[in-house]
């Protein structure tokens, strides 16, 4: 089934596309800052998955995909930073629109970072000679910190829309980790990262998804109208 990675971005994009173009939320208007944001944003992403395939901090099972590979990346990898940003961006200010009052207080807001920040720093620095979990955690401390002391408002909305994203993040990642499958698309040197689990997906690739979309969500908010 060498086509499996491919159809779960499309799947994952899909139904978001579609409704790109609903009269009330109009998300085709954010294309263009969406654009500059996922290309700056793999610009980060992509040299540091380039990384840790190369060194086999994890890689991907061929069976899974197609084949076309571009810097030892299948093209499916590539398509993956494109399609499950603009879906969950998408989530996130659909859910805006219908939920604007929806959001946690600037107080709360504060409070959640900076034990996310400190927690993040302990267990970073605890397992400093594990390479997903020490660049996943400082990359998303730096994230977290220049967020909360530049766009507050952002992580007021983004906390909440989070959870609602993690619903379809456990059934695509679930798959890609080996849920529901014979055997893992994506695999990973448990020798590198905490070797907890959720399910199948290492804990590690929770906050690697809060990154990725935050980091994308920031750098729209500059561009968008």
């Amino acid at each position: 089934m060498n086509y499996l990675y491919l159809l779960l971005n499309l799947g994952s994009l899909s139904i978001p596309f579609i409704f790109s173009f609903h009269p009330k939320l109009q998300f085709h208007k954010y294309w263009k800052s969406l654009f500059i944001a996922n290309i700056l944003t793999m610009c980060i992403f992509i040299p540091w998955d380039v990384t840790f395939t190369n060194n086999s901090f994890w890689g991907f099972n061929s069976t899974y995909f197609l084949g076309f590979e571009l810097f030892g990346l299948p093209i499916e990898e590539w398509l993956f930073f494109i399609c499950i940003p603009y879906a969950c961006i998408f989530t996130h200010y659909a859910l805006i629109h219908y939920f604007p009052n929806a959001k946690v207080k600037v107080k709360t807001v504060k409070i959640i970072s900076y034990l996310l920040i400190v927690t993040l720093i302990l267990v970073a620095f605890l397992n400093y000679d594990k390479w997903y979990t020490l660049i996943n955690f400082l990359y998303a401390i730096i994230v977290l910190v220049v967020v909360l002391k530049t766009k507050t408002e952002l992580l007021q909305f983004f906390f909440l829309t989070f959870l609602v994203m993690l619903i379809p993040f456990f059934i695509v990642n679930g798959i890609l980790t080996g849920s529901l499958i014979e055997n893992e698309v994506v695999w990973y040197d448990n020798h590198e990262n905490l070797g907890i689990r959720l399910f199948t997906i290492p804990i590690e690739d929770t906050v690697y998804a809060f990154s990725l979309i935050l980091t994308n969500l920031y750098i729209i908010t500059f561009f968008k109208k």
